[in-house]
């Protein structure tokens, strides 16, 4: 049984190299039969990779090193972002700003102040071009880096990106195996993230940069953890500084600050009200050392119309865009009926309120004064708002997932395989979506969501 067992991981290694080869390298988007096929085969050797015990965690590591590099020489398929991306880091290369810095007026001007300029806009599309940029300080210096050392080259770009990705991989495999250590956890459960098929594919071959962000979170999570709030809360803003989505979390370390982890029965009131007192103005520096950390990093790119710009780019997110939403399509089917027309500027404006209101209840009235609590809290937080979003791009799942890591909720993995068909609507030429697909996909998600609330009830009464 060793024997066949040892040949058997050789050829799912073996395997999961071919296909993603045949991804990285042959693969068109609008292919979406194709692209399908090779997912979900990429993700049965996953499955059995993750399923066998006897595989050790060093060899897990230069496994996922290995189906990194497979994507080190090839362009990103599955998305044009990194368009932007080269495009955002070479006018920082010039001196411009790119929160100032339409790429529409630049190609109307004629004026072409960085190499390959048509090429970078006709990649990234008129839409795309035709809005400011979006991406925070930390994730524009990751641009720069790529810009620095290849200011004239659209592949030598691609390849410094790539890179800096992998290398915040590795560091969320090194705090992530920690973390779990800490919290008496199997290290090996980082592996549902740096083995993921989805996250290899959406990060490392389509180059978006949850990874850096996440490296950023963990590593304040840890300081945390090791109660150097300061430390952590330096990182933490540092994270909100590469994506936004961190932001969402601060009304969630409320408890992990304010509440006594072991409170004393013994102690006096006044004990009691100085320790409470000296809580709340910890968690108050954490969260202005966050947010000054976010301000300073900006500064560089401070200008009269930045708040504006910036702030009407993230707003698109709210009130323009729509793709791959769950009870937003159901909202707006909804609208359709009662109203005749898209509602998306009246529930674009309600999704964040409630997503507000799901913080409160999660912040006050459940639990979180452990880390796994804390995590857990951070999960279905950041999922309901997902779940209400107007829009939900695949590699928004790379944050659940890592989450989910630390949890006893495994239905981000899930999610990451069947997000897949998302990219349905890619295969029409213009893309259009097609909502079966989408509820597939979700009723899936959802059905996975139940099932495990239930099961750890059902475990949790019998206990």
């Amino acid at each position: 049984m060793p024997f066949f067992s040892k040949y058997k991981n050789i050829l799912l290694i073996f395997s999961s190299i071919i296909l993603y080869v045949f991804f990285a390298y042959f693969l068109e988007r609008t292919e979406f039969n194709i692209l399908v096929s090779l997912w979900f085969l990429l993700f049965a050797c996953f499955y059995l990779l993750m399923q066998n015990n006897e595989i050790s965690f060093k060899t897990l590591v230069i496994i996922a090193v290995l189906f990194r590099l497979v994507f080190f020489f090839a362009t990103p398929n599955l998305s044009q972002d990194f368009y932007r991306f080269i495009w955002d880091g070479r006018l920082l290369f010039e001196g411009l700003n790119p929160y100032v810095t339409l790429p529409e007026n630049i190609v109307q001007q004629n004026s072409f102040p960085i190499a390959d300029a048509e090429e970078l806009y006709a990649g990234m599309g008129e839409l795309n071009g035709s809005h400011y940029t979006n991406y925070p300080p930390l994730n524009q210096l990751c641009f720069f880096i790529a810009a620095l050392f290849a200011s004239k080259s659209i592949f030598g770009s691609v390849i410094v990106l790539r890179l800096i990705i992998i290398l915040a991989d590795i560091g969320i495999l090194y705090f992530g195996k920690k973390l779990l250590e800490k919290l008496n956890l199997p290290n090996k459960n980082i592996f549902w993230y740096i083995l993921n098929p989805f996250i290899i594919i959406e990060m490392t071959g389509n180059l978006h940069f949850e990874p850096v962000m996440l490296f950023f979170f963990m590593f304040g999570m840890y300081k945390l953890y090791q109660q150097k709030w300061i430390l952590a809360a330096i990182l933490i803003g540092c994270s909100i500084s590469v994506k936004l989505i961190p932001l969402l979390f601060l009304p969630l370390f409320f408890q992990w600050f304010v509440c006594e982890k072991n409170p004393r029965k013994d102690q006096l009131m006044s004990v009691q009200a100085q320790l409470k007192t000296r809580n709340i103005l910890r968690l108050t520096s954490f969260y202005l050392i966050t947010i000054l950390t976010f301000i300073i990093l900006f500064l560089p790119f401070l200008s009269s119309t930045l708040i504006a710009n910036y702030s009407k780019s993230v707003g698109l997110w709210f009130g323009k865009f729509e793709f791959n939403a769950s009870f937003y399509y159901i909202f707006r089917e909804i609208g359709y009926l009662f109203r005749g027309y898209n509602e998306i500027a009246i529930i674009g404006k309600i999704t964040p309120i409630l997503t507000i209101l799901i913080l409160m209840i999660l912040t006050f009235f459940r639990k979180n004064t452990s880390l796994k609590q804390l995590f857990t809290a951070m999960l279905f937080a950041l999922c309901f708002y997902y779940f209400t979003a107007t829009t939900v791009h695949p590699w928004y799942l790379a944050t659940p997932i890592i989450l989910s890591v630390f949890t006893k909720y495994k239905f981000p993995i899930v999610w990451s395989l069947v997000i897949i068909l998302s990219y349905q609507a890619y295969a029409n030429t213009p893309w259009q979506e097609n909502l079966w697909f989408v509820a597939l996909e979700y009723i899936v998600v959802f059905s996975y969501i139940f099932y495990e609330i239930r099961r750890f009830r059902r475990k949790k009464l019998i206990n």
